[in-house]
């Protein structure tokens, strides 16, 4: 008869290197991008605290002079001036409720230095502030082609919300040199200053007022996004666990200790 041990068929762990290594990779890369978007999800609550706190508070009359940005973010503003409608650029790839189109942005000559003491304000520097003033459509048929809108002549007071900049969008090759009447992707107020020779206060205004010129005038919040990145930090994290479990559960095999012993032998 056979003499020899009944082979162990208890599951067994095989390490392998290169799956290991694989999933030390997506586990390190899972964790850090859900990180990314938690932080980022932060970021947006932390603005939308900041919008609900100062959009309750009352609007303050800007004059020309030196601005405390920190303090002026998210602020309700009323300005007083003239709209430069010589200078008109245009910021594409700006949808509403799915439907394409431009930001119309314009400099605003400010009357004068007005009140806002209580924001820091002096007189005599920076007397044009950068204004989104509204939404217009594009022409599907051709890029360039614009609707026509009125622009408001002589002085008049709008308000709007202090922003920082208008917000960045993926841009494909060179703009090219600044002018009055551009379509451009992205936008700065440093480049628009450089270009006009304007000198614009370190903030833009959404412009919220109605002052008949048939623009529309629903700016994405700033805050927008918050569940989205939650959304994604889950997602990476879950990739990360799901790495791990597998890398677990396939080293795992049931069979022999070691299928290469040689068979045990006869005797009698």
């Amino acid at each position: 008869m056979l003499i020899g041990s009944k082979p162990d068929y208890r599951p067994r762990f095989r390490f392998r290197l290169i799956p290991f290594i694989a999933t030390v990779v997506l586990v390190v890369l899972g964790i850090a991008l859900a990180q990314w978007q938690t932080r980022r999800g932060d970021q947006k609550q932390l603005i939308e605290s900041k919008l609900l706190q100062r959009q309750a508070d009352p609007v303050l009359q800007f004059g020309a002079g030196p601005a405390d940005l920190d303090r002026l973010e998210y602020r309700r503003l009323a300005l007083r001036g003239e709209f430069i409608g010589a200078w008109p650029v245009y910021l594409d790839n700006r949808p509403l409720n799915g439907v394409a189109g431009f930001y119309v942005l314009m400099p605003f000559k400010l009357a004068g230095p007005g009140r806002g003491g209580d924001a820091g304000l002096g007189t005599g520097l920076g007397n044009y502030v950068l204004v989104a003033r509204g939404w217009l459509p594009r022409d599907p048929s051709d890029r360039s082609k614009l609707p026509s809108y009125p622009t408001p002549a002589g002085t008049i007071e709008i308000e709007g919300l202090v922003r920082r900049d208008f917000g960045h969008v993926m841009q494909l090759g060179d703009a090219g040199p600044l002018q009055p009447r551009a379509i451009v992707q992205n936008l700065t107020i440093g480049e628009f200053a450089a270009a006009s020779k304007f000198k614009l206060q370190p903030f833009v205004v959404e412009q919220t007022s109605d002052v008949g010129d048939h623009l529309q005038r629903t700016w994405p919040r700033p805050s927008l996004g918050i569940e989205k990145h939650r959304g994604y930090a889950f997602q990476w994290y879950a990739l990360a666990v799901m790495a791990f479990i597998f890398f677990v559960v396939t080293g795992f095999r049931r069979g022999p200790e070691n299928t290469n012993k040689p068979a045990a032998q006869q005797s009698g």
